[in-house]
C-alpha cells in the first residue's frame, strides 16, 4: 500500500484571549467583549476538559493537538471520529491547509479537496458556476476539465434551477450539495469531508455514501469526520478515536472503534455480560444457577456493545438435585432507567416447546433477535420460580446483573440511521395489499 499522507509529532496550540480572526469585525467584537468582560462571540475553543481548563488558565494556552502521529494509505476511507473539543476539525484543518500546525511534520502526496464547514471555499458574490470554475482552479485544474465535470455536478447537486445564482442566498442545505458535488467530481486524490454532510437531507446522505465509496473503489483516499456511527461503520475500512488532541484508539475493525468511542472511551469494561457461581445467589435443589452469561448466536461470549442487527443469546448453566414441574425460570429486561422492557421465560410457550430439564447439569439459551433492541443500555435480570408458590432467584431481590449495550446497525433504510425514539427498533417490511 502507498502512504499518502503521513503526519508525525503534530501539535496544534492557541494562545487564549489573542485577538486575530482576521476580519476587522471580528476582531473589534472580541476586543469590545474583552473590555466589558464578556466572552469572546467569536472564540471556537470550547468543551475543555476540567485539567485543560486549569493548564489554558495556568499559562493562557491550549492545545487542540498533543502529538500526534499517523498514516493513511492510497483509496483507504479513514473515519475519525470524537466528542466535540477533540480536535477533529482542527486536523482536517491543518491537513486542508486552512490553518497551519504550531509543530510537526505533514506530507501529502496528492490533490486535496476539502468539505469542511458549510460555505468553505465559496466566494458569496459569485453564482454556483463561478464557484465551481474557482474551486477548480484553487485545485489546479485547466478550465477545460472542469467544463467537462460541469453537467454531472450540476445534477448531483440537484440545484440547476439556482446554478446561475449567487451562493449567498443559497441555503446551507443547497451549499452543502453543490459543495460535495464540487469536491467530489473534480478528480482529487484525497477528499477530505466533516460532520457538515449532516446538513443535507437522507436522500442526498445516501447519494454522498455512494460517491464516497465509489471514489474509493478507484483508489483515492477519504477522510470522514461524522457523529453519525451507521455511516462510519457502513463507509469507512479504518477508524481513529480523538480526545483532548491525542489518537485514543484506532483499529480497523471499525465496530471496535466505534464501540471504543460510544463507551466513553473504555467505560465498557466495566459492563459485565456473564457471571458466573460467586454464591451470592442462594440455591435451592431445585435449581442451582451455575452460570449466567451472553452470546453470539456461534456461541462465543459476547462483547460489548453488539450491533441492534446482531442476535443475542441469554445462557443459563444450572444443576438440578430434585425436578418440580411447577420450576420456571429466564430473566427480566429493563432500560438504563430501570424501566420493565419485556420479561421472558422458559416456560412462556406451549408446554410442548419447552427445553428438557434433567437431574444434573443442564445448559439452556434464549435468543433476543435482531433489530429488537433500539440503541442505549440494557441490563438483564434472572428469574426463577416454582410457580404460584415460591421464588428461587427474585429479580429485585437476590438476582445478578448482566448488562446490554447496543450501537449502530438499526437499519439498512437510507431515512433511519440514528436512534429511534422509544425502547424497541424492529423492522417490519411492508408489502402491497
Amino acid at each position: 500500500m502507498k502512504t499518502v499522507i503521513k503526519i508525525e509529532n503534530l501539535w496544534k496550540e492557541y494562545r487564549l484571549g489573542v485577538i486575530g480572526h482576521k476580519m476587522l469585525t471580528h476582531d473589534l467584537q472580541s476586543w469590545w467583549a474583552r473590555i466589558r468582560g464578556n466572552e469572546d462571540p467569536n472564540s471556537k475553543i470550547d468543551f475543555m476538559s476540567q485539567d485543560q481548563h486549569k493548564m489554558s488558565k495556568a499559562n493562557g494556552r491550549f492545545y487542540a493537538l498533543q502529538g500526534v502521529d499517523l498514516e493513511i494509505q492510497q483509496g483507504e476511507i479513514l473515519g475519525i471520529i470524537g466528542k466535540n473539543g477533540a480536535g477533529k476539525s482542527t486536523l482536517l484543518k491543518i491537513l486542508s491547509r486552512v490553518t497551519a500546525p504550531s509543530q510537526g511534520l505533514i506530507k501529502v502526496k496528492g490533490r486535496i479537496a476539502s468539505l469542511l464547514e458549510v460555505g468553505t471555499g465559496f466566494h458569496p458574490e459569485l453564482t454556483g458556476r463561478e464557484n465551481v470554475f474557482l474551486n477548480g482552479a484553487i485545485l489546479g485544474m485547466q478550465r477545460f476539465e472542469i467544463t467537462r465535470k460541469l453537467d454531472e455536478i450540476i445534477e448531483f447537486a440537484g440545484i440547476s434551477r439556482h446554478i446561475d445564482t449567487p451562493v449567498k442566498r443559497y441555503s446551507s442545505g443547497m451549499h452543502v450539495r453543490l459543495a460535495f458535488a464540487v469536491a467530489a467530481h473534480l478528480d482529487p486524490e484525497i477528499l477530505i469531508i466533516d460532520e457538515v454532510l449532516a446538513v443535507g437531507d437522507a436522500d442526498f446522505q445516501k447519494k454522498c455514501l455512494g460517491k464516497m465509496e465509489s471514489i474509493s473503489g478507484e483508489g483515492r483516499t477519504i477522510l470522514f469526520v461524522s457523529h453519525q456511527m451507521n455511516a462510519i461503520e457502513k463507509l469507512c475500512s479504518r477508524g481513529i478515536v480523538l480526545e483532548q488532541g491525542n489518537i485514543n484508539f484506532e483499529s480497523e475493525q471499525i465496530r471496535d472503534v466505534i464501540g471504543h468511542y460510544l463507551s466513553g472511551g473504555g467505560d465498557d469494561e466495566q459492563l459485565s455480560a456473564e457471571w458466573i457461581n460467586d454464591n451470592s445467589i442462594k440455591s435451592s435443589r431445585y435449581f442451582e444457577p451455575q452460570e449466567f452469561f451472553i452470546t453470539d448466536e456461534k456461541g462465543a461470549r459476547l462483547t460489548l456493545p453488539t450491533k441492534n442487527s446482531d442476535d443475542i443469546y441469554v445462557n443459563i448453566k444450572f444443576r438440578i438435585k430434585e425436578i418440580d414441574p411447577a420450576l420456571s425460570f429466564g430473566y427480566e429486561l429493563f432500560n438504563s432507567e430501570h424501566k420493565h422492557v419485556f420479561i421472558c421465560n422458559q416456560t412462556d410457550g406451549s408446554q410442548s416447546s419447552w427445553p428438557e430439564i434433567k437431574v444434573g447439569d443442564n445448559h439452556v439459551r434464549s435468543k433476543i433477535p435482531r433489530h429488537l433492541l433500539n440503541e442505549g443500555n440494557y441490563y438483564i435480570k434472572m428469574t426463577a420460580l416454582l410457580y404460584n408458590r415460591v421464588w428461587l432467584v427474585h429479580p429485585g431481590k437476590d438476582s445478578v446483573k448482566l448488562d446490554i449495550s447496543i450501537r449502530g446497525g438499526l437499519s439498512d433504510s437510507p431515512y433511519w440511521v440514528k436512534k429511534r425514539d422509544g425502547e424497541l427498533a424492529p423492522i417490519y417490511l411492508w408489502e402491497q395489499a
